[in-house]
């Protein structure tokens, strides 16, 4: 598998555990829900910035969400 797929479901399963919505994590990164969409389904490749900012939205280290 590879890693953005990987990053994208760790993400999906974090969110959906926290009771979040998409839409939560947009208005968190100011991002468009396709985006988020997108990284979720491993079809974008987030920058360090922007996982940063993912971690800090679900509150969860960069490490939990790599994982």
């Amino acid at each position: 598998m590879n890693s953005a797929k990987k990053l994208g479901e760790n993400m999906k399963k974090i969110r959906v555990a926290k009771g979040m919505t998409q839409g939560d994590i947009c208005r968190a990164l100011d991002v468009d829900r396709a985006y988020i969409s997108n990284v979720e389904s491993g079809n974008k490749n987030p920058t360090l910035s922007t996982i940063t900012k993912l971690a800090k939205a679900l509150g969860v280290s960069i490490d939990e969400l790599l994982k």
